[in-house]
C-alpha cells in the first residue's frame, strides 16, 4: 500500500490515495500505522477520495482508532496533495467531510502549494451540537470540577468539540489536566482541549491536547476554537496570529465565519505491506 506522510505545522498524518488504494477497516489500520514504534508514526489517518457533493473527500482517524470530524491541519495538508499530485488544476477546491462540506483556496508559487486558506465555517456553541452536558444552553468561561480543583473553561465545536481554558502563565500548562477533560463526563463524545496564552491582542499562544491522540504540536480546529472564544470576549481581535508548537495559523472572523490560513507539507513517501 502507498502513503504519503505529510504535516501542517507538525501536526503530521499518514495520507492514502483511496483512488489507487483500498482501505477496508479505517479504524485499525489508524491504530496499526500511527505507532511511532511499530507502525510509521503519526497523529492519525487520513484518507483522500473522490466525492458526490464536492471535489474530494477527506476522512480523519486518529491513533486510537475513532474518528474526527474535521482536521484543519489535514485539509491544508489535502489541498496541497491533490494539487501536486496533478488530481486537480483548481485552486478553489470544496472538501467533503463528516463535518460538511469545507471550501480551501490554494496559495500556488510555481508548481508548489505554498500555503492553504480554509473556511472552517460558523463555531457553535449550543450544548446539544457541541455537544456537552450542562445547565443552560452554552458553556462560556464557566467552571467544572475537575481532581486540580475547578476550571474555567469555554466549549465551542468547530466541526468537533473543544473545550478552551485560558491560562496567565505558560507553566500552568497542563497535558494531565487535558487529559481529564478531555474525557470528562460532560462531554459525552469526549472532547480536544486548548490552554490560550493571550499575548496582545493580535496574538495567543495555543497548546492542544486532543483527544484520541494527546498532546500535538499543532491544531487547526484547536487554533480556530481559541481564536474564536478568546475574540468572543474581547480578548484578540478580529485578525489573529495563533502561535503552536509546531508554527503559525493566521486567523479572521467574517460575518461570523472564520478562516484559517497555514501550510502544509510533505515529509515523505513509500509502501507498506500489510
Amino acid at each position: 500500500m502507498r502513503f504519503s506522510k505529510m504535516n501542517g505545522l507538525g501536526n503530521d498524518y499518514i495520507y492514502i490515495n483511496l483512488m489507487r488504494e483500498k482501505v477496508k477497516n479505517p479504524s485499525k489500520l489508524s491504530k496499526q500505522l500511527s505507532d511511532r514504534h511499530f507502525g510509521i508514526g503519526g497523529d492519525g489517518l487520513v484518507l483522500i477520495d473522490k466525492a458526490k457533493d464536492g471535489d474530494f473527500s477527506m476522512r480523519m482517524f486518529n491513533p486510537d482508532g475513532s474518528e474526527s470530524g474535521m482536521c484543519g491541519n489535514a485539509i491544508r495538508c489535502v489541498g496541497k496533495y491533490v494539487y501536486e499530485k496533478g488530481l486537480t488544476k483548481k485552486k478553489n477546491l470544496y472538501i467533503s467531510t463528516p463535518s460538511g462540506i469545507k471550501q480551501i483556496w490554494l496559495n500556488v508559487v510555481g508548481k508548489k502549494v505554498e500555503s492553504v486558506k480554509v473556511d472552517m465555517g460558523e463555531a457553535i456553541m449550543a450544548k446539544d451540537q457541541v455537544p456537552m452536558i450542562c445547565e443552560g444552553e452554552y458553556w462560556l468561561d464557566s467552571p467544572i470540577r475537575t481532581s486540580k480543583g475547578l476550571v474555567n473553561i469555554s466549549c465551542v465545536s468547530v466541526g468537533n468539540p473543544h473545550a478552551v481554558i485560558f491560562i496567565n502563565s505558560y507553566s500552568e500548562i497542563d497535558m494531565e489536566l487535558g487529559q481529564e477533560i478531555a474525557n470528562h463526563p460532560l462531554f459525552p463524545l469526549r472532547t480536544n482541549v486548548e490552554f490560550v496564552k493571550i499575548i496582545n491582542d493580535k496574538n495567543a499562544f495555543v497548546a492542544v491536547y486532543e483527544r484520541g491522540t494527546g498532546e500535538t504540536m499543532a491544531c487547526g480546529t484547536g487554533a480556530s476554537a481559541s481564536f474564536y472564544i478568546a475574540n468572543r470576549l474581547g480578548k484578540l481581535k478580529d485578525k489573529a496570529t495563533i502561535h503552536l508548537k509546531g508554527g503559525r495559523l493566521f486567523l479572521e472572523k467574517k460575518d461570523n465565519r472564520l478562516f484559517m490560513t497555514g501550510s502544509a507539507e510533505f515529509n515523505y513517501e513509500g509502501e507498506i505491506n500489510l
